[in-house]
């Protein structure tokens, strides 16, 4: 090892929630379990932009979602990282990602966060990471209900953890790559 060379290593953590549909005591709990993450809820939360429960959160609209207020997406930078937020409804998530995959490239968006489908899931297609983190509140295609918490590592290194509600990490459905 040079002794010499110090190589800092910058590394981001982000919750990704989406589809709580009313929950609140959930979210609470998750966002003070995280306290220290950037926080994204990917929409069909059911609340308004006022409710202290998501007020530190990157949210947008959902298709459950009439709050005029809230965005129906987003762009965020994390570790230099450009992140697409949207429920997916918009997009036609339900049938393909291409509209969405489209969509996030207007932004030179790298990573794109999604719900609607309540399928947790993380791939790569292209250059752009999708990532939808289920739902916690009613999940489908399986019984738990999760959510994600994504690590950007160095701008470039990616993580995907998905999350059971009562703490199981599902290595099953973890992912990782690097971004081009």
């Amino acid at each position: 090892m040079d002794h010499n060379r110090i190589e800092e290593i910058c590394m981001e953590k982000v919750l990704i929630i989406s589809d709580s549909h009313g929950l609140t005591t959930e979210l609470k709990s998750l966002t003070e379990k995280y306290a220290s993450y950037t926080v994204i809820h990917c929409g069909d939360s059911e609340l308004t932009i006022g409710d202290p429960v998501i007020n530190n959160m990157h949210v947008v609209r959902g298709n459950c979602d009439f709050d005029q207020n809230m965005p129906d997406e987003k762009v965020i930078s994390v570790a230099g990282v450009n992140i697409f937020v949207t429920h997916g409804h918009l997009y036609g998530v339900g049938r393909d990602l291409t509209t969405l995959s489209y969509k996030a490239s207007e932004y030179d968006a790298q990573i794109v966060c999604y719900g609607h489908t309540h399928q947790a899931r993380a791939e790569k297609i292209g250059n752009q990471i999708f990532i939808n983190p289920g739902s916690i509140r009613s999940p489908r295609d399986r019984k738990e209900k999760t959510y994600a918490i994504l690590t950007i590592e160095d701008g470039k290194h990616i993580q995907v953890e998905f999350h059971t509600t009562d703490g199981q990490i599902l290595n099953e459905l973890s992912f990782s790559d690097t971004l081009s």
